[in-house]
Order: C-alpha cells, then structure tokens, then sequence
C-alpha cells in the first residue's frame, strides 16, 4: 500500500483522551456521520484518484513531500476541536503549542529572543517580512537575485515598494558584484538572499552578502521557505555551509515546515530576530482579546484566523522528530541531499545525459544529450512524458541558454533562447534507497527518446 492508513486506530484512542475534557458538559449529541455523507466521501476518494502518487519514492518532480504520519494524525485531531489561532479565546492549547514550536525553529537558527509565528506559506511570510522591511525604510528598495522566487517581485508591488532583480552567477547564485554596483546608489533598503533557490536549489553567499550590508546599512531577509532546515545536515559543501553558519546574523527568515518540515499544506514560518518590529502590528480590537493579558498571536501577524491545527501536527512532529544535528530529523533530510548528488555523480559519468551544477540541496538539474537547445528541449519534454508512462514523475525547468554554456560549452549549438531541462527534487529519505529503480527507468525511457529522432 501506498497510502498508511494503520494509524487511524491511534487516532481513535487520542479521540477519546479528547473527549474527557468535555465530561463537565451537559449531554450533547454532535451532528453523526450519516450513509449519505459516506457516499460522497467515496466521490471525493474517487475525484481525488486524479493525482500524481506523490508519497511514492517514483515521484520526484514537484516540491511534495508528504507529511508525517504523526503530522497527519495530529492536524486530524486538532480538527475535531477546529481551533483558530488568531486569539487565545479561539485557540488556547494550540497557542501554545505554536509558540513552542515556533521557538523551536528559531533556535535552529541560532535565535534565543525572535519575534516568529506560523503563517499560510511562504508568500505570506515573506509578505510579512518585507511589510515590515517597508515600514523600517520607507520607499527604499527591495534586491533579490533573478533565481530569486518569482512573488519577491510581485509581493514588492503590492507593498509599493521598488524592486529590483540582480543578476545571477554560473551557479544560479546571487551576482555579489552586480549587487554591490546597484548598493552603491543608496537606494537599497532591503536584501533578499535565498538559501534554496525553488528552480535548482541554489544557495545564495549570505556572508559576502552580511559584509556588504556592514558597509551600505540594508536590511537582510533570508528567503529559506524551501531550504531553511538544511543547516541541519552534514553533508553540505563549503560555501553552502558558511551561509547556513550565517544565518544567526540575519534580520528576518521565513521557513515552511510545510516542505522539508514534514506538514500538511499550509504551513510557512516568518521570525523576525528584533522582537522589537512587533510595534508594527499594534492596532485595536475591541472584541478579539478578552480573555488573557498574554500576547495573542493576532497581535504580532497581518492574517487573522489561521489553523490552529497547523501548529499542533508542527508541535507533534517536532516533539517527535527535534531539530537537531545528528537526529533522525536531520539524518532524513541528509539522504534526500545524497540521493541527489547519487544521482548527479551517475548523470555525469554517462554521454547519455548533459547535466549542469552540482545540487547544494536536493534538487538535480539535467538534460537528455544533444547537438542543440532545441533538440536538447524536444528530448527533454519527450523523456518527461515517457517516464511519466513508466511511473518515474520528473519536471521540467527552462532556462536561458547562455545559462548553461558555461557547463555545455561547445558541445552544443544554442539555437534557441531558451533550453528545457529535466529536474528532479529528491526530497524523501526513500530517494536514495530508490535509486537503482529510478535509475533503471530513466535509462531507459532516455535511450528510447535519444533513438527516437535518430
């Protein structure tokens, strides 16, 4: 079976442990599962039937990782009682539970006072953080680099602040010394440096970066929604590390356990290391905070109700899993880095494949050989269809092609703008296990596509 399913008889028994917090109630009877409900259940199983198998160890396209079982069940039980977050009246326990288990994360980055909480997804917490980058330097800009993902840009519109894309290096990376050539205007109000780019998994130099920002006074953001939790694993290559080395140096990181996290969606973090931005939130609410004279979580975000739910299965998975170096947590997260650089080491050894950067993280960049983009592009699009078929889900990324004659050179004729390549994200523990089979498969929907225009 694909889908574990053992883990509703736990579920049940925490169900009841639940229940006896209502024994001081009056008898009520809740609404009942009916036979009516049960069968458009089994029209929302078989409407659901219309997705990749994303648990599977075979699908390796997408940033989707599944959840943790004990994430599954324990967003299932908060949902029994249905808690907001906005207010400790609407979420008293998962409140809580939130703000440990942010602390949590902002101790993995080396954070003993922080200003933090849970959010929708990374969008929004990168919303946050650079509403509150806007409000500590008004009308100044806002920098990130062009691998940068795309909503920096869109986000800094809706803000109505400037932004600015600042070109990036062979490696997908932040271009230190055009950033340095746009600082030097004074405009500059805020840098966005990504550890964990979403189309390669590039790792922004935060270091060059943090010794820039000492001499022209920006902000830093650290944009880690996807790679944030790599800083726990021991495998990481040099200038990757230092950047995670560096984080504790930072002004804001926004993080989505709902990646690498183990979460259902939607999950992101946004902590700020100045508890003291928090003076940004302040506003009146006559009917919202009653109960406490502790700060609400309402007080210190821009969303107002927001799963409570989400907290408790962060809470559970952290509980279970901690964020520590050397644990299972981190361990996990090192073999979908491995299973990655497995397979890029087997990619470049074989005249078969044209492949590009090394991963930093998990995430592999490669192409079916050929003598052109456009011929690369056409095979490329052909093998991901093809090992589709074969139960191998891969992606797709396009990029320019003077992106990629650095690695190709010769070799190849860039008669297009732009080349497609195959990506792949191998962010389950089981990759690694799984690579003779995915292997296997890509071999051979490969030779096939290579022969198939001659």
């Amino acid at each position: 079976m694909v889908l574990e399913v053992k883990g509703l008889d736990g579920l049940k028994s925490a169900l009841a442990v639940l229940e006896e917090s209502f024994q001081a109630m009056p008898a009520f009877e809740a609404q009942p599962v009916t036979p009516d409900m049960v069968a458009v259940l089994q029209q929302v199983a078989e409407r659901m039937q219309d997705n990749f198998p994303y648990p599977h160890p075979l699908y390796a396209g997408q940033m989707l990782k599944p959840p943790h079982p004990l994430a599954r069940l324990a967003y299932m039980l908060a949902m029994w009682i249905n808690p907001n977050n906005h207010a400790l009246d609407g979420g008293r326990a998962s409140s809580a539970m939130e703000k440990e288990a942010v602390a949590q994360i902002a101790g993995m980055f080396g954070w003993d006072q922080h200003l933090g909480h849970l959010c929708g997804g990374g969008t929004m917490a990168n919303m946050e953080a650079l509403w509150v980058a806007g409000r500590l330097h008004p009308d100044k800009k806002i920098v990130a680099s062009q691998m940068a993902h795309y909503t920096h840009g869109r986000i800094s519109e809706v803000l109505q602040l400037p932004f600015q894309a600042i070109p990036a290096d062979a490696r997908a990376k932040m271009d230190i010394t055009a950033l340095k050539q746009v600082l030097e205007s004074g405009e500059v109000g805020t840098v966005v440096a990504t550890l964990g780019t979403t189309g390669v998994g590039s790792v922004d130099p935060l270091p060059e970066i943090l010794e820039l920002q000492a001499q022209y006074g920006f902000r830093v953001h650290v944009d880690s929604a996807y790679g944030g939790y790599f800083g726990l694993v021991d495998n990481l290559e040099s200038d990757a590390r230092a950047a995670y080395d560096a984080l504790d140096r930072v002004d804001s990181i926004v993080i989505d356990p709902h990646k690498h996290g183990l979460q259902p969606y939607g999950c992101g973090c946004v902590l700020f290391k100045d508890p003291a931005v928090g003076r940004f939130y302040q506003h009146d609410s006559p009917y919202t905070y009653f109960s406490s004279d502790e700060l609400h979580l309402g007080e210190i975000t821009l969303e107002c109700s927001r799963a409570g739910a989400s907290a408790v299965a962060l809470w559970a998975t952290q509980r279970l899993l901690p964020l520590v170096p050397g644990g299972d947590f981190a361990r996990d997260l090192g073999k979908g880095r491995e299973a990655a650089l497995t397979l890029y080491r087997d990619l470049s050894a074989d005249d078969r494949y044209l492949t590009l950067m090394a991963p930093e993280l998990d995430i592999l960049i490669w192409a079916p050989v050929g003598a052109s983009a456009s011929q690369i592009s056409e095979r490329a699009r052909l093998c991901f269809h093809e090992a589709a078929k074969a139960n191998l889900h891969l992606a797709l990324l396009e990029l320019p092609a003077d992106s990629v004659q650095v690695y190709w050179g010769d070799r190849v004729s860039l008669d297009a703008p732009t080349v497609t390549c195959l990506r792949s994200t191998l962010m389950k523990p089981e990759h690694l296990d799984w690579q003779p089979q995915i292997r296997a498969i890509l071999d051979r929907v490969t030779e096939a596509c290579l022969r198939h225009d001659g």
